[in-house]
């Protein structure tokens, strides 16, 4: 049973697309206008249509403008989020590809998640500050908890089972069902502690990743959502040069080490700094939460 209700939403495309902008003016005038009018233009294969996949992905090629596949929905709120997530995708792309060569514009997806989910940051502090309606926050706010609690703690255990997996197999250990079912299981019981009733189909959940396949790519999400809530805040707090910093980053496509350009943008990665930063904003709207629900 969800804590919070779902919320009736019925926001046409063009009012998605000025909402997300409205979200993005903390990062400037060209950035705003560059994304309007993509979003606006054909960036974006935006209506289902006979076979059309499902989903959303944001790709780019050199010299050429970005692309977003996606299925928007009017009466979808998530639908909202999902556009704001690949407009940062597509940002990134655009200022990547028109301040490097070749060679250097294209970015790894340890720094891609970053760009996407930082505008998922400006988006929820837009809505928050738009409504006072108690529903509507804690639909917001209850998204927001979630999203953390999936993408830092939960690929986290996922990153885990991957290194247990592989400690396993180069220990020259037999690498059976029972096995993979038995550890993930103790991961289980270790990130969700006593009081949440493990069903046994759950050990099958770790058979069903894809992204298994690429080695470690999960931890990527843990560690851009980190570095997103770090960056946003820090240019929500108008801290000097915070705006230059972040634009930076995105400009720099892949022509330095991701650490490397994570820290010049002003996150250091090497620390718990940005892990800390995003569990003080998961405590923060927990508390939050508990004031709104009845």
């Amino acid at each position: 049973v969800p804590l919070v209700a779902e919320i009736e939403s019925h926001i046409s495309f063009d009012e998605a697309v000025d909402r997300v902008v409205c979200a993005l003016q903390p990062l400037g005038k060209e950035y705003v206008e560059v994304l309007r009018a993509g979003l606006r233009g054909r960036w974006c294969d935006r209506y289902e249509t006979k076979g059309k996949r499902s989903g959303a992905f944001s790709s780019g090629s050199y010299q050429a403008p970005p692309y977003i596949l996606m299925n928007y929905k009017e009466d979808v709120f998530a639908d909202l989020y999902t556009l704001a997530h690949e407009a940062g995708h597509s940002m990134h792309t655009w200022l990547a590809q028109n301040s490097q060569r070749f060679q250097d514009y294209d970015y790894p997806i340890f720094l891609a998640e970053v760009a996407s989910t930082f505008n998922e940051e400006l988006l929820t502090h837009y809505l928050l500050e738009q409504t006072r309606d108690p529903k509507m926050r804690a639909y917001i706010i209850n998204r927001q908890i979630d999203d953390i609690r999936g993408t830092l703690f939960r690929q986290t255990m996922f990153a885990e089972f991957e290194k247990v997996i592989h400690q396993i197999e180069e220990s020259s250990d037999a690498l059976t069902l029972d096995v993979f079912k038995s550890e993930y299981r103790k991961l289980l019981a270790v990130y969700f502690g006593e009081n949440v009733v493990l069903d046994p189909q759950l050990d099958l959940e770790c058979l069903r990743i894809p992204h298994f396949y690429g080695a470690f790519y999960v931890y990527k999400y843990a560690t851009g959502i980190s570095a997103a809530v770090a960056l946003s805040e820090k240019v929500l707090r108008g801290e000097a040069e915070a705006v230059e910093r972040y634009l930076g980053f995105l400009k720099s496509g892949g022509s330095r080490f991701p650490l490397e350009t994570l820290k010049a943008a002003g996150v250091d990665m090497s620390t718990p700094a940005p892990i800390e930063s995003t569990l003080r904003l998961f405590d923060r709207r927990l508390g939050e939460l508990e004031q709104l629900l009845p």
